[in-house]
């Protein structure tokens, strides 16, 4: 699920390490944004599907898949899914650049 809206300056791309999460928060939302070996950003809600709960920020990223740091399922970064054998969907949110400052709309 994606949400479309007005896009919020985030911070400067270099403040976002490659395959490492970073939190920031918009409007009460814990975002976690992901930027990737090949340069692309990506922010998902910091909140796992699985029914346990849990912060997705922590986990291991490799290529645009995001390895969830309690369950170990695998997140597609760009649509939220859920990989098989597990399911789910965890909502994202679009990610721009304007010149090197990180937006996301919320």
């Amino acid at each position: 699920m994606t949400m479309t809206g007005e896009y919020i300056d985030v911070g400067k791309k270099d403040e976002f390490m490659m395959r490492i999460g970073k939190v920031v928060v918009i409007k009460n939302e814990e975002i976690a944004v992901f930027h990737t070996s090949d340069g692309r950003l990506f922010a998902l809600e910091n909140k796992t599907p699985h029914p346990r709960g849990g912060p997705l920020a922590e986990g291991i990223v490799s290529g645009h898949y995001l390895y969830d740091p309690l369950y170990d399922w695998r997140i597609d970064l760009e649509s939220g899914e859920v990989q098989e054998p597990d399911s789910g969907q965890v909502r994202t949110y679009p990610v721009r650049l304007e010149g090197d400052v990180v937006q996301i709309a919320v």
